[in-house]
């Protein structure tokens, strides 16, 4: 089996934010954190050198059997986007199509900056995602 390279390490989340050079993509940085923070009651970790998340959950791929540690939820700051990874983001189609200008992949939600969505909805999504049991 191929171990899994993103981990979850001791780095300090508030240095990695502070690294960001985008002054608004730091800001929303901070929003989002907060909003997940609330979410789940729990305080962030780094995963790798990029990733921020929260709760360590065994997650078991649906097309490979294969179990993993990873995080519940969380985001990157990324150059073009902001990453925000919701494991249920088929659940929340309804969400999406209220949320404003984004993309998705299978688990992630992809979005330039806060400003270009519903920032209520986006809320709403992460509470509903944190509350979700991983089995």
């Amino acid at each position: 089996m191929a171990e899994v390279k993103t981990k979850q390490n001791k780095g300090s989340v508030d240095d990695f934010i502070n690294k960001v050079a985008d002054k608004q993509k730091r800001e929303d940085s901070n929003v989002i954190l907060e909003m997940m923070k609330k979410a789940t009651g729990e305080e962030p970790m780094m995963w790798g050198a990029s990733l921020i998340g929260f709760r360590n959950v065994k997650y078991t791929s649906p097309s490979t059997g294969k179990q993993s540690d990873w995080f519940q939820i969380g985001f990157s700051p990324r150059k073009t986007n902001f990453s925000i990874y919701l494991m249920n983001l088929p659940d929340q189609s309804e969400s999406l199509k209220k949320l404003g200008k984004h993309k998705t992949g299978v688990g992630c939600l992809y979005i330039n900056k806060l400003e270009d969505v519903d920032v209520k909805v986006l809320k709403k999504m992460i509470e509903h995602s944190a509350k979700r049991k991983i089995i």
